[in-house]
């Protein structure tokens, strides 16, 4: 993904009915896992006050702009560490919008009776938990066993709070250095025992800077070795799970729910938030992500936009040829209605390539992702969010943000 510098217009405004998303982004944690490329810093507490005050004018700018939103995702970050003040955030956001579901990432420290109520109190639905993995060893070397317990304390957590969300999702990775095909097993099995409603299992994607700064602790990622994993994945989880997305397997007959790539089902979302990415009406773009900036900036009542792409029409179409087939299927008769019937005349050189790749397969009016297509759409969505953080690291480093 490419972002152009020089000025950057303001949104403008929306009188349509499209549905859309809102994304959230927080970018407070009480601590730093040496893994992550997300926009994160250590938590301070009368700054994160301050950045949800600024949350909350944003949403107001986008209201008045005559944006409504459906759906909401909250990442990070951990946006539960300061509780209180996300459940007003997601109050006015639920005043101004006409939502319908909130799904919000956490952590395994923050699975408490009172946190949980104070979630289902403010709508949240789905609730996202950053687990991982259940390996002592690993949970150690990713510094996470101090801060949320082994693994078996973990698992327990996850055990008591089943039921009490209409999705409960358990965040892992796969891919790990040093993490073995019998550690994995031993994951999948704890997965499959807690009979988690919702499952996503990441390929380890870190930006080109984390990925020097881990190899200290973590080592050197090895590519070579994760179809292997990811077909072991498949083998253990595809008897019990529906393929929600390439990666994300939801429990079979479970109830439809938002799925932590909420990019496959809304083709449209604003980004709020330092940091925060959106994608409206053809055009990319990103906020500050100078935390100070993004509250001084929404203080004068501006919106924080730092930079911005708009993508042209063929772009656009394979945009969401990527997206749409993350979800494991893309409706044709859609995408040619959408694009007037120009989308085959102009993708075919892809569609060829693809399907002589034995990608996909065609079950009008359908194309669904074969075995190989679908760990291939691992692949690219890998490399895409890898190109994302690249991304978000140097617009870190421009904002001094270390």
């Amino acid at each position: 993904m490419k972002f152009e510098g020089g000025a950057i217009p303001d949104l403008p405004p929306c009188d349509d009915d499209v549905s859309r998303l809102l994304y959230i982004h927080i970018p407070f944690c009480e601590e730093l896992c040496p893994y992550c490329s997300l926009h994160r810093v250590r938590l301070d507490e009368d700054l994160a006050i301050k950045y949800h005050a600024a949350l909350r004018r944003e949403m107001a700018l986008y209201r008045q702009k005559g944006y409504r939103f459906s759906g909401i995702y909250v990442g990070g970050g951990t946006p539960t560490v300061l509780i209180d003040e996300l459940a007003r955030t997601l109050q006015l956001a639920r005043e101004l919008f006409p939502v319908k579901s909130i799904s919000a990432e956490t952590n395994p420290n923050h699975l408490t009776d009172a946190n949980i109520s104070i979630l289902k109190q403010a709508g949240v639905n789905r609730l996202s938990v950053g687990v991982q993995t259940f390996d002592d060893n690993l949970l150690k070397k990713t510094a996470r066993y101090d801060k949320y317990g082994s693994g078996k304390e973990i698992a327990d957590r996850l055990s008591r709070f089943a039921g009490r969300f209409d999705t409960l999702n358990a965040d892992m990775i796969f891919n790990f250095p040093e993490q073995t095909e019998s550690m994995l097993e031993a994951d999948l099995t704890t997965l499959r025992q807690l009979r988690m409603q919702q499952i996503t299992y990441y390929p380890l994607m870190v930006s080109t800077m984390t990925q020097r700064l881990m190899q200290e602790t973590l080592g050197e990622v090895n590519f070579s070795r994760e179809k292997r994993l990811f077909k072991q994945i498949i083998r253990k989880l595809e008897p019990f799970y529906d393929a929600s997305s390439a990666w994300c397997f939801s429990r079979k007959k479970a109830a439809e729910s938002l799925i932590d790539e909420y990019v496959v089902d809304f083709e449209e979302y604003a980004g709020l938030g330092s940091g925060a990415i959106g994608f409206l009406n053809g055009v990319c773009y990103a906020n500050t992500f100078d935390i100070r900036r993004y509250i001084s900036s929404l203080e004068q009542n501006n919106l924080p936009l730092q930079a911005s792409r708009k993508f042209d029409l063929p772009d656009r179409m394979r945009y969401d040829f990527l997206m749409k087939l993350f979800s494991t299927k893309m409706n044709v008769n859609e995408l040619e209605k959408k694009y007037a019937g120009r989308y085959f005349k102009t993708l075919w050189k892809e569609m060829a390539a693809f399907t002589l790749a034995g990608s996909f397969r065609y079950f009008p009016p359908d194309l669904h992702l074969t075995p190989r297509g679908r760990y291939l759409w691992v692949i690219m969505m890998r490399e895409f969010f890898i190109a994302v953080n690249n991304f978000r690291d140097f617009c870190r480093k421009e904002a001094g943000v270390t």
